[in-house]
Protein backbone atom coordinates (compact mmCIF):
# COMPACT_ATOMS: atom_id res chain seq x y z
CA UNK A 1 0.00 0.00 0.00
CA UNK A 2 1.66 3.29 -0.64
CA UNK A 3 0.77 6.82 0.70
CA UNK A 4 -0.74 9.83 -0.99
CA UNK A 5 2.25 12.04 -1.81
CA UNK A 6 4.67 9.43 -1.19
CA UNK A 7 7.55 9.30 1.36
CA UNK A 8 8.65 12.95 1.45
CA UNK A 9 4.78 13.78 2.14
CA UNK A 10 4.76 11.20 5.21
CA UNK A 11 7.95 13.12 5.90
CA UNK A 12 6.78 16.51 5.85
CA UNK A 13 3.58 15.94 7.88
CA UNK A 14 5.39 14.36 10.33
CA UNK A 15 7.75 17.69 10.98
CA UNK A 16 4.74 19.30 10.45
CA UNK A 17 3.38 17.95 13.50
CA UNK A 18 6.48 17.39 15.62
CA UNK A 19 6.85 21.53 15.13
CA UNK A 20 3.31 22.22 16.27
CA UNK A 21 3.64 20.79 19.09
CA UNK A 22 6.94 21.97 20.26
CA UNK A 23 5.48 25.75 19.45
CA UNK A 24 2.43 25.13 20.82
CA UNK A 25 1.42 27.22 24.19
CA UNK A 26 1.13 24.54 26.96
CA UNK A 27 -1.99 23.58 29.01
CA UNK A 28 -1.92 24.89 32.20
CA UNK A 29 -3.63 24.60 35.41
CA UNK A 30 -5.62 27.19 37.34
CA UNK A 31 -3.29 28.68 39.40
CA UNK A 32 -5.29 27.86 43.10
CA UNK A 33 -3.69 30.90 44.48
CA UNK A 34 -4.13 34.14 42.16
CA UNK A 35 -2.28 37.10 42.82
CA UNK A 36 -5.76 39.04 42.18
CA UNK A 37 -8.14 37.05 43.32
CA UNK A 38 -11.18 37.86 45.25
CA UNK A 39 -10.15 36.82 48.66
CA UNK A 40 -6.86 39.19 48.01
CA UNK A 41 -9.48 41.71 47.49
CA UNK A 42 -11.01 41.01 50.81
CA UNK A 43 -7.01 40.64 52.83
CA UNK A 44 -6.66 44.07 51.26
CA UNK A 45 -9.77 45.55 52.30
CA UNK A 46 -10.23 44.04 55.65
CA UNK A 47 -6.34 45.48 56.45
CA UNK A 48 -6.80 49.13 55.29
CA UNK A 49 -9.84 48.97 57.34
CA UNK A 50 -8.28 47.58 60.01
CA UNK A 51 -5.30 49.89 60.40
CA UNK A 52 -7.39 52.85 59.20
CA UNK A 53 -9.40 52.04 62.75
CA UNK A 54 -6.52 51.24 64.46
CA UNK A 55 -5.16 54.91 63.81
CA UNK A 56 -8.62 56.30 64.36
CA UNK A 57 -9.16 54.69 67.58
CA UNK A 58 -5.56 55.52 68.94
CA UNK A 59 -6.02 59.17 67.79
CA UNK A 60 -8.63 59.57 70.83
CA UNK A 61 -6.19 58.70 73.61
CA UNK A 62 -2.62 60.04 71.98
CA UNK A 63 -1.46 63.25 69.49
CA UNK A 64 1.45 61.32 68.65
CA UNK A 65 1.18 60.68 65.07
CA UNK A 66 3.81 57.95 65.65
CA UNK A 67 1.93 55.84 67.93
CA UNK A 68 -0.57 56.15 65.71
CA UNK A 69 0.63 54.78 63.48
CA UNK A 70 2.54 52.02 65.37
CA UNK A 71 -0.71 50.88 67.02
CA UNK A 72 -3.04 51.24 63.60
CA UNK A 73 -0.29 49.23 61.57
CA UNK A 74 0.30 46.37 64.35
CA UNK A 75 -3.43 45.82 64.94
CA UNK A 76 -4.19 45.29 61.30
CA UNK A 77 -0.62 43.42 60.39
CA UNK A 78 -0.98 41.20 63.55
CA UNK A 79 -4.35 39.88 62.87
CA UNK A 80 -3.21 39.14 59.01
CA UNK A 81 -1.04 37.06 60.54
CA UNK A 82 -2.94 34.95 62.98
CA UNK A 83 -5.88 34.35 60.18
CA UNK A 84 -2.56 33.09 57.99
CA UNK A 85 -1.37 31.28 61.23
CA UNK A 86 -5.34 29.86 61.68
CA UNK A 87 -5.27 28.93 58.11
CA UNK A 88 -2.06 27.52 58.66
CA UNK A 89 -3.18 24.84 61.29
CA UNK A 90 -5.61 23.04 59.03
CA UNK A 91 -8.59 25.56 58.92
CA UNK A 92 -8.04 27.14 55.48
CA UNK A 93 -5.29 27.33 52.51
CA UNK A 94 -2.57 29.84 54.70
CA UNK A 95 -0.82 31.64 51.20
CA UNK A 96 2.00 33.83 51.56
CA UNK A 97 0.17 35.70 48.94
CA UNK A 98 -2.66 36.74 51.48
CA UNK A 99 0.14 38.15 53.58
CA UNK A 100 1.43 40.60 51.24
CA UNK A 101 -2.11 41.56 50.47
CA UNK A 102 -2.70 41.93 54.48
CA UNK A 103 0.70 44.07 54.34
CA UNK A 104 -0.51 45.92 51.44
CA UNK A 105 -3.99 47.21 52.80
CA UNK A 106 -2.42 47.75 56.13
CA UNK A 107 0.09 50.51 54.52
CA UNK A 108 -2.50 51.92 52.32
CA UNK A 109 -5.10 52.28 55.60
CA UNK A 110 -2.44 53.59 57.37
CA UNK A 111 -1.18 56.38 54.28
CA UNK A 112 -5.22 56.65 53.71
CA UNK A 113 -5.82 57.70 57.84
CA UNK A 114 -2.28 59.98 58.44
CA UNK A 115 -3.53 61.92 55.78
CA UNK A 116 -7.19 62.78 56.50
CA UNK A 117 -5.63 63.28 60.09
CA UNK A 118 -3.33 66.00 58.49
CA UNK A 119 -6.09 67.20 56.18
CA UNK A 120 -8.76 67.57 59.21
CA UNK A 121 -6.05 69.27 61.67
CA UNK A 122 -4.71 71.75 59.22
CA UNK A 123 -8.52 72.71 58.10
CA UNK A 124 -8.84 73.49 61.95
CA UNK A 125 -5.58 75.44 62.55
CA UNK A 126 -6.64 77.22 59.46
CA UNK A 127 -10.19 78.23 61.20
CA UNK A 128 -8.97 78.90 64.47
CA UNK A 129 -5.47 81.28 62.73
CA UNK A 130 -3.05 78.81 64.56
CA UNK A 131 -0.26 78.22 61.68
CA UNK A 132 -0.85 74.87 60.10
CA UNK A 133 0.97 71.82 61.08
CA UNK A 134 3.87 70.78 59.12
CA UNK A 135 3.57 68.19 55.89
CA UNK A 136 4.18 64.58 57.18
CA UNK A 137 7.70 63.98 57.05
CA UNK A 138 8.81 67.95 57.18
CA UNK A 139 11.10 69.11 60.07
CA UNK A 140 9.64 71.69 62.12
Amino acid sequence: MSTPGGPRAMKATIVALATAMLVAPRARAADPDPWFGRDKALHFGASALLASGGYGATALATDDRRARLVVGGSFAFSLGVAKELWDLSGHGDASWRDLTWDAVGTVTGLVVAAAVDWTIERLGARRSGRAPPPAPGASP
